[in-house]
């Protein structure tokens, strides 16, 4: 699998994007948001913050997605 391992978070407080590097041993549960300092936790049902505010899914997902042929 070449999961892609940078993305685009979003913060649903201040609007602001920043790029950051997704784990690839785990999923990021909070995340402090350095513009407003929010701490990010993923939605209802998301494993991660990556998952609910980035323009890309977390490795674990790119794989589950992957495997599944989707």
């Amino acid at each position: 699998m070449n999961a892609v391992t940078t993305a685009t978070l979003t913060c649903p407080r201040c609007g602001r994007s920043q790029h950051a590097e997704l784990r690839t041993d785990a999923c990021q549960f909070f995340y402090e948001w350095g513009h407003c300092h929010a701490v990010l936790r993923p939605k209802k049902g998301d494993c991660c913050v990556f998952c609910s505010y980035a323009d890309t899914r977390c490795p674990m997902k790119q794989q589950e997605r992957e495997e599944s042929g989707g």
